[in-house]
């Protein structure tokens, strides 16, 4: 259970919320289990006295406070109910906000292996049904075996007073080996299927992904039906290891009910006793049985959710495993206090990755304020390391990094699938129109969006697919460019862009960039904007 840890002192950040919700659910119980005992006493005590006065006994019922009793707890559950299912779905959707929020801040930080070593269908897997599995932990796990407790102890000791002190022991025994199978039993039964089926969950998904992706591939090479075919048997197996799964949820939920039924037949058995004694009236006698059976709807919601606790863990492990902190530093890095003059100091500056050899060891560098340094080397010299390192995106193995604000071109272009006018915004949420249209000419792709019906609102597409590779990029560039900040790392700004269209972008960014500094990286020095010096790499 110490991979939920983290996530559960994240929910618990909620205690207020957590507590409202425990207590509507609480009061929804409450309803239900009085509206049904005091129902049967009603029904017990009206038959009792029809049969008094069929016998010619004089007999005699107020029919005003157990009726009106009933009606309560009929409005006060369906009440209770509703605001209970709005308030804790609000919660839950709180509760989702700050799991994903925290997420992101770990792995912002974590090691940069970690982010690239998994695919798309994987982060899709982290990010929906792993962040799902944990959103649920207080509704469906925490709250509901609590209440449990709580109220199969009410139960308890409202039998002690109405029998007497043994049916209370009896009925502790029973129901708390009902609450066992309910959570301890479903939990052990199913723990290994389940993290085994959330794993084979993922790589299902996995593979139905890749299918779809290289569609056209497989039916070049008339491998879509084999494939196709292939993944349905994997399918196969994942619903029938499922199905085993709920198999074993199914007899541990017949278990529980089972022993509540126990129960009830036992406090009924004895409430004859006590009723042929003379110590307890007819209606009270089934009063606490009747109550019992109530506990069949908590109870039951216990299973399925221990049931699918294994895969709450494996999902938990995942989240854990990914967004962890790198830990590659050799020794730990000193802060380093920027000089008034400088925008970017790096000393002794050592840079790898995990089971790698160093790329960099001994490097130094200093930027002033304003000026323009181009860094050019063959693929694999280490730029786009250098640049992240800079940028802050990687921690150095050893050595130090002080820089100012940073805006960073990344090697690789990301666009979203979004408007033009919201991935420019990225840049800067508070430019106008003007500032936009005005970035778009200094990269030369204003005329390209005059031309299209919405502008600004036009939509680029699924990762920018409306436009060709050199078009993204400079709406990249475009965006990094907006931003307010004194320092712009550029790594292969002009990737994909022809050597006309390039020069004419370098002449206009001359002047918007004076006062900025620039840092670009590049493979040869045609390919980067101007600059004051160039730092050449080499293996």
């Amino acid at each position: 259970m110490h991979e939920l840890i983290p996530w559960l002192r994240l929910i618990f950040q909620r205690p207020g919320r957590l507590a409202v919700g425990g207590l509507l659910i609480f009061l929804t119980l409450l309803s239900g289990i009085g509206l049904l005992a005091l129902s049967g006493w009603f029904i017990t005590e009206t038959a009792l006295v029809g049969l008094a006065l069929a016998a010619g006994i004089q007999a005699g019922i107020n029919l005003y406070v157990p009726g009106g009793g009933i009606r309560f707890f009929a409005v006060s559950r369906t009440v209770a109910r509703y605001v209970e299912r709005v308030y804790n779905h609000d919660t839950v959707l709180r509760l989702l906000t700050d799991i994903r929020v925290d997420l992101f801040r770990k792995l912002a930080a974590s090691s940069r292996a970690n982010r690239v070593g998994l695919t798309g269908a994987q982060w899709l897997s982290r990010l929906t049904s792993d962040v799902d599995a944990l959103d649920t932990l207080y509704l469906r796990l925490i709250a509901p075996v609590a209440l449990a407790a709580l109220v199969t102890a009410l139960m308890v000791i409202f039998a002690g007073v109405l029998f007497d002190g043994t049916t209370a022991l009896g009925l502790s025994a029973v129901l708390g080996a009902a609450l066992l199978v309910a959570t301890l039993g479903a939990y052990l039964c199913t723990r290994h299927v389940a993290h085994r089926q959330s794993d084979r969950q993922e790589q299902l998904r996995m593979a139905v992904v890749e299918h779809l992706e290289g569609f056209a591939e497989l039916t070049a090479a008339g491998r879509t039906g084999k494939h196709a075919a292939w993944l349905m048997r994997q399918a196969h197996q994942f619903t029938s290891e499922q199905a085993k799964a709920d198999g074993r949820i199914g007899w541990n939920l017949a278990a529980a009910h089972l022993f509540i039924n126990l129960a009830a037949v036992f406090a009924l058995w004895v409430g004859f006793s006590l009723f042929q004694a003379g110590l307890i009236a007819g209606p009270v006698l089934v009063l606490v049985p009747i109550a019992l059976l109530g506990l069949a709807e908590i109870y039951g919601m216990l299973p399925d959710a221990f049931g699918k606790l294994g895969a709450t863990q494996a999902s938990a492990t995942r989240l854990n495993r990914d967004s962890q902190a790198e830990n590659l530093t050799a020794s730990k890095p000193t802060e380093t206090e920027l000089p008034p003059d400088l925008s970017l100091l790096a000393q002794d500056l050592a840079v790898k990755h995990e089971g790698q050899a160093p790329l960099f060891t001994r490097f130094d560098l200093s930027v002033k304020k304003g000026e323009r340094v181009g860094i050019i080397g063959h693929s694999g010299s280490g730029k786009s390391s250098l640049a992240e390192t800079f940028a802050g995106l990687i921690t150095p193995f050893r050595g130090t990094v002080a820089a100012e604000a940073v805006g960073y071109l990344t090697q690789d272009t990301v666009l979203f699938e979004d408007t033009l006018r919201a991935n420019l915004l990225l840049g800067s949420p508070e430019a106008s129109d003007t500032e936009l249209w005005r970035m778009l000419e200094l990269v030369g792709m204003a005329e390209r969006f005059v031309e299209e019906p919405d502008q600004l609102d036009t939509w680029l597409g699924s990762a920018g697919s409306r436009l060709s590779g050199g078009e993204a990029r400079r709406i990249a560039l475009a965006r990094v460019l907006l931003a307010p900040v004194p320092l712009v790392i550029l790594d292969e700004p002009f990737t994909g862009v022809d050597a006309e269209t390039r020069a004419s972008i370098c002449r206009r960014l001359t002047p918007w960039l004076e006062g900025k500094t620039v840092i670009s990286l590049a493979h040869g020095p045609d390919a980067l904007p101007d600059t004051d010096r160039v730092i050449h790499l080499s293996t």
